[in-house]
């Protein structure tokens, strides 16, 4: 082989071998990705499994209350505004100012029975195609779902749900950035 051929010969090589680094890299990169999104998922589905949270997204169709979620008291459910008696009643736009005042936020109520978005009893995947699926969101993508989380007043009760009343412990600030990782990784669901 003459010297230029076994030059040419040696770049293709160190080319090849350089762009075989570069793929690999490439895919350790995806698959951080991909691990920094689930992880910021399950901070999401932390968050949502919590009290603050699931009580107003429950499996069925009547909220629950207190931090061990106990069935609302009065009986109230969905149909409880049907027939007259809608959240506001006893939920203010804010909350009470002593312990075992109703909690408060603005237009507090419970999600459409149509779309109830359940927490309640899902898995971090079941919740994860949940939260993806716009039939089971009334069509919020997932912007506008990080959107509600960051800036919506009664999601925001959460946060600083009274006297009396267990907080979300993971800051709102965090929520929106593990949210925002997990759409960035292309919202890859837990196994």
């Amino acid at each position: 082989m003459t010297a230029p051929r076994a030059a040419v010969a040696a770049i293709a090589v160190a080319l090849a071998v350089a762009l075989a680094g570069i793929g690999a890299c490439r895919a350790a990169h995806a698959d951080d990705r991909t691990a920094a999104g689930k992880a910021g998922f399950l901070t999401l589905y932390r968050v949502l499994q919590h009290p603050r949270c699931m009580n107003c997204h429950p499996s069925g169709d009547a909220p629950l209350q207190y931090d061990d979620s106990r069935p609302h008291g009065m009986a109230i459910s969905r149909r409880s505004e049907a027939n007259g008696v809608a959240c506001a009643t006893c939920h203010r736009d804010r909350n009470g100012a002593r312990p075992g005042q109703p909690p408060g936020a603005p237009s507090w109520h419970l999600p459409p029975a149509d779309t109830p978005m359940i927490f309640q009893g899902r898995t971090p995947r079941q919740l994860c195609l949940q939260l993806l699926d716009p039939r089971q969101t009334r069509g919020r993508d997932v912007a506008a779902l990080i959107d509600h989380v960051a800036h919506d007043g009664l999601a925001g009760w959460a946060w600083a749900p009274g006297p009396g009343r267990t907080p979300v412990p993971t800051p709102r600030g965090e929520v929106v950035v593990a949210m925002q990782a997990w759409a960035d990784a292309g919202t890859p669901c837990p196994e």
